[in-house]
């Protein structure tokens, strides 16, 4: 689905030669994606009925767990911050992890959706957020097939 040329969702796919356990662990995990290509430990704090993901980097990101069907699907929303470090450039979407036993390891989809809908963000910074995240994705599920193989 697209609105005014803005696709509404991003689909992505990994083969992970790991458990399916030690994915799980991974992708269960608020936030887990904040990074730049490695995967980092977060500082992880309770707040109302969400946590906040903080990063070194990227800073805080408030985050709700919506639903979490272990070992196989987990599905969070990126609430919106409103404060001067995210601002009305934050786009609200929905991320969700669906995990598929294979025979070497584990297929992880990755579908995140609401770019289109975002609601009080400006055109341009919904297309911008759906192509960061794109390419964002493709490094992100890469960091975690290094990352998971590897532990």
């Amino acid at each position: 689905m697209t609105t005014q040329g803005i696709p509404n969702t991003i689909e992505r796919q990994v083969e992970i030669a790991a458990p399916i356990e030690r994915v799980w662990g991974l992708v269960s995990e608020p936030g887990w994606w904040i990074n730049e290509g490695t995967i980092r430990t977060h500082r992880i704090e309770p707040a109302d009925g969400h946590v906040v993901v903080h990063d070194e980097t990227h800073g805080a990101f408030p985050i709700e767990t919506i639903e979490l069907r272990e070992p196989v699907y987990a599905s969070f929303r990126w609430l919106s911050a409103q404060d001067e470090e995210h601002g009305s450039d934050h786009i609200p979407t929905i991320v969700e992890f669906t995990l598929e036993p294979t025979s070497g390891g584990v297929i992880v989809r990755v579908v995140e959706t609401g770019f289109a809908e975002a609601g009080d963000a400006a055109d341009d910074v919904r297309a911008a957020a759906h192509r960061d995240n794109t390419e964002g994705w493709e490094v992100e599920l890469a960091a975690a097939r290094t990352h998971l193989e590897q532990a």
